[in-house]
C-alpha cells in the first residue's frame, strides 16, 4: 500500500487538496492507495457541508485531529501537531502494510511525527515541500526570528535530511534547501504545482461572449490570508484614483472580514468582492482584464503562488506585487505575461495599475496568451503529475 498523508484534500478549493486527488488517482490505477486527511476546514468561511468528496478507486479515511482555520500561531501549532500524532499513529499500526509514504502535510510539527514513524520502520517517504519553514514562520514573526530559527530549523533539516525524496515547486526553493538543509543534490526534484487545466480547456470551449463591463477590471482570486497583503492592492487601488475601473477580490480567508470592512472606508471605489468556488473559477477569472497577485516581503523567496498558473490558463495578463529575484518574478519575465513590482508598496504598484490601464487591448491579449503558452509549456497536469508520480515509484 502507498499512504498519502495530506493536509488538504477535496472539497477544500485549494491547490494542495486538487493536487492529492489526481495524485492518489494516478497511482490507484497500479497500486493499492490510502488517503488520511484531517476533517476539511480551507478556507476559513468556506460551506462544506453540500459539497461531496470525490469517489476513486482508492481508500479516504478522515482522521480525527484538531484543525484550526483560522490563522493563529498557538492554534496552527496545535492543529499541526495534533495531525501529526493522528497520522503518525496510523503509521504505528499499519506499518507492515506500507510500501512508501508520500507526505504533503502542516510544517512542521506533523511532517516530523510522521517522518519519525516511517524512520522507525526504514518506510521509504517522499516528503513534499510547498513553503518554506521556518523562514515562513520566521517572516511573520520578525521579533522572533533568531529564537524561531533556533528551534525550528534542527527540526526542519531531520524532517527532509531523513526522506527518500524531497519534492519541491521551484529551482529556487530547491537551491535553498539543498544549501541550508546539507541534502543530497540527487535527492530533491523539482515538480511544479499544477492547477486543473481541463477545467481551464472546457471552459474555454465552452465559453460565452464575456459580460459587457464599461469597467477595466483588475481582479486577485485565491486564499484571503495575510500573506497575501491584500490590504496594499487595496490601498494601491485608491491612490490610483482609477474612476474606469474596477477591483474584484474573489475568494474566501481569514482575512476577508477585515478586508470588506477596509473597503467601508472608501465608499467612493469600485472594490467588489466575489465568492470563487474551483469549479467557477474559470469563468470568474475570464471577468477580469488582469489579474494580480501579491505576497508580503520576503515570503516570495520560500513559497510560489499556486493561483499563477491558473492566472495564466486563463490567457490574462499578471501583475505580481513580489521581489524580483522570485521565482513567480522569473517565471513572469520569462514567459513576458505581466509586469512585477516590489511587494508592499502602494506607490509602486498603482503606477503600474495606472500604466496597464492605458495599453491597447490587443497587447493586453498577447501577454495573455503568453502566459498560456508558458503555462502549457511548465504547469501542465499531464507533466507534472506523470514526474511525481514516477519519483514516488522509483522509491518502492
Amino acid at each position: 500500500m502507498i499512504l498519502l498523508v495530506s493536509a488538504h484534500f477535496p472539497p477544500e478549493p485549494v491547490t494542495a487538496a486538487t493536487l492529492c486527488y489526481d495524485l492518489a488517482s494516478a497511482l490507484s490505477k497500479k497500486q493499492k492507495v490510502k488517503v488520511i486527511t484531517p476533517k476539511p476546514s480551507r478556507p476559513l468561511g468556506f460551506n462544506f457541508e453540500k459539497d461531496v468528496i470525490h469517489s476513486g478507486k482508492f481508500e479516504h479515511h478522515i482522521l480525527k485531529s484538531n484543525t484550526c482555520p483560522k490563522s493563529t500561531f498557538i492554534g496552527r501549532m496545535r492543529e499541526s501537531y495534533s495531525f501529526g500524532i493522528h497520522a503518525a499513529n496510523y503509521i504505528y499500526k499499519n506499518h507492515a502494510t506500507i510500501k512508501c509514504v508520500y507526505v504533503l502535510a502542516w510544517p512542521l510539527l506533523a511532517q516530523y511525527l510522521i517522518v519519525r514513524a516511517t524512520r522507525k520502520y526504514s518506510i521509504p517517504t517522499v516528503t513534499h515541500v510547498m513553503d518554506i519553514y521556518p523562514e515562513s514562520l520566521a517572516n511573520k514573526l520578525p521579533a522572533l526570528k533568531k529564537l524561531v530559527f533556533t528551534f525550528l530549523l534542527p527540526v526542519d533539516k531531520y524532517i527532509l535530511q531523513n526522506s527518500s525524496k524531497v519534492i519541491t515547486i521551484s529551482s529556487n526553493m530547491r537551491e535553498r534547501l539543498i544549501k541550508s538543509r546539507k541534502l543530497m543534490c540527487e535527492n530533491v526534484e523539482i515538480v511544479h504545482t499544477w492547477q486543473n487545466d481541463e477545467l481551464f480547456f472546457n471552459y474555454s470551449q465552452s465559453r460565452q461572449l464575456r459580460q459587457n463591463n464599461s469597467l477595466f477590471t483588475f481582479m486577485f482570486l485565491g486564499c484571503l490570508s495575510k500573506s497575501a497583503a491584500l490590504e496594499i492592492i487595496i490601498l494601491a487601488f485608491k491612490i490610483s484614483g482609477l474612476k474606469d475601473a474596477r477591483l474584484i477580490i474573489a475568494g474566501n480567508g481569514s482575512e476577508k472580514e477585515y478586508l470588506v470592512s477596509l473597503t467601508q472606508n472608501y465608499p467612493d471605489l469600485n472594490i467588489e468582492f466575489w465568492n470563487a468556488p474551483l469549479h467557477k473559477v474559470p469563468e470568474i477569472q475570464d471577468q477580469a482584464d488582469v489579474l494580480i497577485l501579491s505576497l508580503r516581503k520576503n515570503t516570495a523567496h520560500f513559497a510560489m503562488p499556486s493561483k499563477l498558473p491558473a492566472y495564466m490558463f486563463s490567457k490574462k495578463p499578471v501583475i505580481a506585487s513580489v521581489e524580483e529575484n522570485s521565482a513567480t518574478a522569473k517565471a513572469i519575465k520569462k514567459a513576458n505575461c505581466g509586469w512585477t513590482v516590489m511587494p508592499e508598496d502602494p506607490d509602486k504598484l498603482e503606477k503600474v495599475l495606472k500604466d496597464v490601464v492605458s495599453i491597447p487591448r490587443n497587447e493586453l491579449y498577447k501577454y495573455g496568451d503568453n502566459g498560456f503558452s508558458f503555462a502549457e509549456e511548465n504547469f501542465s497536469k499531464e507533466k507534472n503529475l506523470r514526474r511525481l508520480v514516477e519519483l514516488i515509484n522509483k522509491t518502492l
